[in-house]
This record gives structure tokens, sequence and C-alpha cells, in this order.
């Protein structure tokens, strides 16, 4: 019922559902299942800029994980692993079309062109590296959760200083 003046007018849910082709108890619902779509859909860029490089030689590979398996030495089960000739320092790097979600990116200043990271008698790299978030290398290379960003907005840009334990 519905006070109208001084008379109470009594309204029928189903001439509600027929005239405006929707159950009212079902709107809430629906309304939850449309912005939750509308978020599934989303899609953001990324932008890498790449600082530190000590030179042009070679190229520098990429790989973008959006989760932990197999970061950071499983190229294969990243959702991008991608190789570019450097033109320029910094260098910049995009990817388009990525899901809201956290992602977190591995760099190699591949200077030899083999496409895996060259290590010395001791073990130790002797190509410069990187990884997002730039957390500080200690005996073990850095967990995902270390490196992890989030994207959620239409663009969403970070930095990533390469590092170099010895010397080419």
């Amino acid at each position: 019922y519905i006070l109208h003046g001084t008379r109470n007018i009594k309204v029928s849910f189903n001439f509600m559902t027929k005239r405006f082709g929707i159950n009212l108890v079902w709107a809430p619902l629906l309304g939850l299942l449309f912005s939750t779509s509308a978020k599934a859909d989303f899609k953001g860029s990324l932008n890498v800029e790449i600082d530190g490089l000590r030179n042009n030689a070679g190229q520098v590979c990429i790989t973008l994980f959006g989760s932990s398996k197999g970061f950071p030495n499983e190229g294969k089960k990243a959702l991008q692993d991608k190789c570019f000739k450097i033109t320029e320092i910094p260098l910049n790097i995009k990817f388009n079309e990525l899901k809201a979600g956290s992602y977190a990116v591995v760099l190699l200043h591949d200077a030899n062109g083999s496409k895996k990271m060259e290590m010395d008698s001791l073990g130790m790299p002797t190509e410069g590296f990187g990884f997002s978030q730039n957390p500080e290398i200690t005996n073990r290379a850095p967990k995902f959760s270390e490196s992890a960003f989030f994207i959620a907005g239409p663009e969403t840009n970070i930095k990533i200083n390469i590092k170099y334990m010895s010397g080419f």
C-alpha cells in the first residue's frame, strides 16, 4: 500500500513487473551482477621505465607475471616474456589490455643476446637485472610479494632500476 493523500492505494508487484520488466526483489542482485562484470572486463595499461642501463648493447628481456607461479625464473609460466632492442636510455616499454590485479616484472639486460642470465664462476650475475618495486637484493631472488604491484586504473606507471653485480 502507498499513502496517497488521504487514501491508501494498493500497488501490485505483478503490475510493476509487467510495467517495468523486472521483479523488484531481484533488482539489487542484478545491479551487483552488472557492477561485478564491469570490473571483470576492466583493461588497463602498464608503462615500465627501465633506468640504470650501462649501455645499449644487446637487448632488455622483460617478463610479466600475473601470480607467484614460476616467479621469477620460469618465463614459460609468465603472462608475457619479450625482449626489446635498447633504443634509448632510459628504455620505456608498454603492456596493454591487462586485467585488474597483482603483477610483478623481472628484467634482464641481455648484453650478449643469449636470452638467459649469464653467471661468473662464483655464481654471480654478470649481466644487469631488475625487479618491479626495486626490492633489496640479498642472497636470494625476491619473492612475488616483494615485487608485486597492483593495476586498478587505466594506466599504471612503474620504474625499475637495473642492478649490476659485476662488470661485463
